[in-house]
């Protein structure tokens, strides 16, 4: 790409370095023909991968007198991105002029020089602009360039691009840069590229609306886009979707070593991991590693050991580290492949192919290392992270130690996917030193859906220890079966444990939290609201009272879940909006589960309120996180992600997403009982969608066993309901109308007054059809107004979405009957209707309950006197329902009446 690979430091010194530079340079060296040489766009490749959404994002920063800021570390595509947006964006390339500075470029003359050329402007009187001939400045002379331009009548470029700007550092360079970017002539736009942030503040442009940035997470290729990226390959066999989803894993997105890997697969059939192919090595040393010196590259090397990393941790370990000279926060500011962790102050992580890379070979004094981090996290109670290092560090002892005096309750709040991930390697005589180290390995498996392996621990604990431990023992359980959605005995199991466990020891306040939280999330899956409502103030109070803010974040999540299954998604957005912020003042804390339960159950608030596009991008950041710390609730985002799918109909999309769902809880050895539930009732819904009914009905064959189980998995506390709701569709979709309706019944007879809100709307909407069949299309319609009314309070869309097909027909006769107001627009919206386009609406007076019965019958061809017999009422009064009919159907005789009132969808 003709990049010069120079030193960080380069450029960066006191401002006697560049004296010569900003003295001017002779006549001669400025040779604008070779200059203009290098006015060069840069080719977009032919095969590279078409990103209309990044593209449609950075011509729409294209404004008049506006600056798009483009940063990210080297290999992010940056350059290839503009080309790309602007080659299709319909601006020509005579009116885009690109420079790709070079550390050359950092004399004043040189870079004005430059810019007089990309903007086609002569030179001045003086012969070039060679500093301060005639008393002008470097500044008056800019000046007098952007006054030109701006007088410019033809020929004026619309887009000036400056590239590679990291290599510019000389200060008198830089005020022109801010200079020329203050004040922009109207009518163009500039665009500025470059591995690190810029060099000067930019706050003025943002306030006045003409600053753009677009970093590295807009930059990085999603999971779709890997998987797009690699299609020609997995159609040549050359890779699996396995394999390009572990790819997407490694590199998370990072485009030159992806596109390096994929030549590289190309070309040799013989396949190895990324991170020991050639050419991935050579970028990794060479381009982005270059310009490290030993030390600063040593530094690095200690960061990657550590899977978060603060300037603080690194400083602690520093005197083990010899010859270090870079914290987490200068190499962020040098462009190295460091993301600040979001909400989480200055914590700093590597791209996971950079951090493996540089772990190979292991550094000498790495144990030492690792004990230093444990008793740094320890200090400050951080369990999960204490432990793990301590296991890194292989010392028996101080494992034992952590296990001992900590409590394993504090694991619930954070992350404890490194623990699960170094299960493999712990060694089986160090369990069987500590019956805590067992139960805290038992909680570690609990937490990460591995109840089989978590109940084994337990159960080889000896007969003392389980009277020692029986209280936390207790509790565990409790949390197991809540986890697989047995409310009645987790209940059960959680007041043992409070009551400590029937034996002498007794919950720590840690134990009685998680127990607490336990009671309320089961309380509220058997609709017990205001027990679980106080259970869960409990737990908030244990949580605040031990300074837990991890846990005190799922207190909120917990409170969040209770009044969702109330319905009040509104208030439960406030409450996860509010814990989020909360979350995000404590700086400086390590990464913790619930704050991405919180941000995931806000996804799902939105989803159920039909704003897509905020969920959207929520979802792809907190799935990350929960991907990252293998937090369970990433099945909660996967669902919502078909979910989305199904409802957009892109229906092969939602089956890749399925897949994918299925693939990630394998890999991580979850239970069946926790997923194949979620997957197969997903699979019934997308099928139904492609009316393939016999495979819909496959899949609730194997759902069978979950539903007269009546089991309520605690990330899903409507699927019970909606399992019984999903049969009655089918029923409906064969044409069983008394099957539908006898499901329908067997639901509320089944959960009495335990049923959440959102299914209760679903099993409404699902009465409005059938009644539809049953009584007509004018007492279906009082049903879904009904039912409107009450979604609209909360605007609860969802259940109208996943309902869209059975309720299309009747949502088109009713429309123009339904209450006005912002939810009926949603709802047109969803269904593609308009407000008085055609229907029963038309009408000036509406078809009372009682002449719609009179009106079926007509249309049946009974006489007046037949109609009288049928209904018990007398002819007079058939006869006078007759005549206010053809009044207001606006017709003479009873064959226009039958024709009126089936265009109108009343018959």
């Amino acid at each position: 790409m003709g990049q010069c690979v120079k030193s960080f430091n380069d450029g960066c010194a006191a401002n006697d370095e560049f004296q010569s530079a900003n003295s001017g340079l002779q006549r001669g060296e400025l040779v604008r023909d070779l200059l203009r040489q290098r006015m060069q766009i840069p080719v977009v490749p032919p095969d590279s991968l078409t990103r209309p959404t990044l593209d449609t994002r950075i011509v729409g920063a294209l404004g008049s007198g506006s600056v798009l800021f483009v940063e990210a570390p080297c290999g992010y595509g940056k350059s290839q991105a503009v080309a790309s947006a602007l080659g299709g964006s319909g601006v020509s390339g005579d009116q885009t002029r690109w420079i790709t500075l070079n550390a050359q470029d950092n004399a004043p003359s040189r870079f004005l020089t430059l810019l007089a050329i990309a903007l086609d402007l002569p030179e001045t009187p003086g012969q070039g602009y060679q500093g301060h001939q005639g008393g002008a400045t470097f500044s008056d002379t800019l000046a007098m360039m952007k006054a030109a331009l701006a007088r410019k009548s033809a020929g004026q470029p619309r887009v000036l691009v400056l590239d590679n700007l990291q290599n510019l550092g000389n200060p008198a360079v830089v005020e022109l840069l801010q200079q020329l970017v203050a004040d922009f002539p109207a009518g163009a736009s500039i665009i500025l590229i470059s591995r690190k942030a810029l060099p000067f503040e930019t706050h003025g442009l943002e306030l006045e609306n003409r600053f753009t940035r677009i970093g590295s997470e807009a930059l990085e290729f999603s999971r779709s886009e890997t998987f797009e990226f690699f299609r020609s390959a997995m159609a040549a066999s050359q890779l699996t979707s396995v394999a390009v989803d572990n790819l997407y894993d490694i590199t998370e997105g990072w485009a030159t070593p992806l596109a390096l890997y994929r030549r590289e697969v190309s070309r040799n059939p013989e396949r190895k991991p990324i991170q020991e192919t050639v050419g991935v090595e050579r970028f990794l040393k060479e381009s982005v590693l270059g310009g490290l010196t030993p030390g600063q590259l040593q530094s690095l090397r200690g960061i990657a050991e550590l899977e978060l990393c603060s300037d603080e941790l690194f400083l602690a370990l520093e005197s083990l580290l010899p010859d270090s000279g870079l914290v987490p926060s200068q190499a962020v500011d040098r462009g190295l492949p460091l993301k600040p962790m979001p909400g989480r102050g200055r914590w700093y992580r590597l791209n996971p192919l950079m951090q493996e890379w540089l772990r190979a070979p292991v550094m000498a004094g790495y144990a030492e290392r690792m004990l230093q981090a444990s008793r740094w996290f320890g200090v400050r109670d951080q369990f999960p992270e204490a432990l793990k290092y301590a296991l890194l560090a292989g010392d028996a002892n101080e494992v034992i130690r952590i296990a001992s005096e900590g409590s394993e309750a504090l694991l619930l709040g954070q992350d404890t996917a490194s623990l699960l991930r170094l299960r493999k390697s712990l060694p089986g005589q160090l369990l069987e030193r500590s019956a805590r180290l067992k139960i805290v390995y038992s909680w570690v498996h609990a937490i990460g859906g591995q109840f089989r392996q978590a109940r084994a621990l337990m159960d080889s604990l000896p007969e003392p220890d389980r009277k020692e431990q029986a209280a936390r023992i207790c509790a565990l359980k409790a949390f197991i079966l809540r986890g697989e959605g047995s409310v009645g005995p987790a209940l059960e199991m959680a007041d043992r444990a409070l009551k400590g466990g029937g034996e002498e020891g007794q919950l720590s306040a840690q134990g009685q939290l998680v127990t607490q939280m336990v009671r309320s999330s089961a309380l509220c899956a058997a609709g017990r609201f205001q027990e679980a409502r106080e259970a869960n103030r409990k737990a908030a109070r244990l949580a605040r009272e031990a300074g837990d803010s991890g846990s005190e974040a799922l207190a909120v999540y917990a409170h969040a879940r209770i009044e969702l299954g109330k319905g009040a998604l509104k208030h439960a957005e406030q409450l996860l909006r509010t814990g989020l912020d909360t979350a995000m003042q404590e700086l400086a804390r390590p990464a913790r589960i619930g704050e991405t339960r919180l941000q995931l159950n806000l996804v799902l608030v939105l989803w159920h309120q039909g704003r897509e596009a905020e969920a959207d991008r929520l979802l792809v950041t907190c799935g990350r996180h929960a991907e990252q710390a293998r937090d369970l609730g990433l099945l909660l985002a996967m669902t919502i992600r078909v979910l989305m799918c199904r409802a957009q109909g892109r229906l092969e999309d939602a089956f890749v997403w399925i897949g994918r769902a299925e693939r990630t809880m394998h890999s991580w050895q979850v239970d069946e009982s926790l997923f194949v539930p979620v997957l197969e009732a997903l699979k019934a819904s997308c099928w139904l969608a492609q009316n393939q009914i016999d495979s819909a009905g496959q899949a609730m064959s194997k759902l069978a066993p979950y539903r007269e189980a009546g089991c309520v998995p605690e990330l899903f506390p409507m699927m019970p309901g909606l399992l019984d709701c999903l049969q009655v569709r089918i029923d409906l979709a064969r044409g069983d109308l008394i099957r539908a309706r006898e499901t329908l019944q067997g639901i509320r007879k089944r959960y009495e007054g335990t049923i959440p809100w959102g299914v209760e709307l679903h099993m409404r909407l699902l009465e409005a059809v059938i009644v539809q069949d049953e009584k007509g299309p004018v007492v279906a319609q009082k049903v879904l107004s009904a039912v409107v009314i009450e979604a609209a309070r909360e605007h609860f869309i969802s259940p109208f979405s996943e309902l869209r097909g059975e309720l299309q027909g009747l949502m088109e006769k009713g429309f123009g009957q339904l209450p006005d107001g912002p939810f009926k627009g949603a709802l047109g919206n969803l269904f593609q209707l308009k407000p008085g386009a055609g229907g029963a609406e038309a009408l000036a007076e509406p078809i009372s309950e009682r002449e719609q019965g009179v009106l079926e019958l007509i249309a049946k061809g009974l006489s007046n006197q037949e109609i009288a017999d049928k209904l018990h009422i007398s002819l007079h009064t058939v006869k006078t329902h007759a005549r206010r009919i053809n009044a207001k159907l606006e017709v003479k005789s009873r064959t226009q009446a039958i024709v009126r009132a089936r265009d109108l969808g009343l018959l």
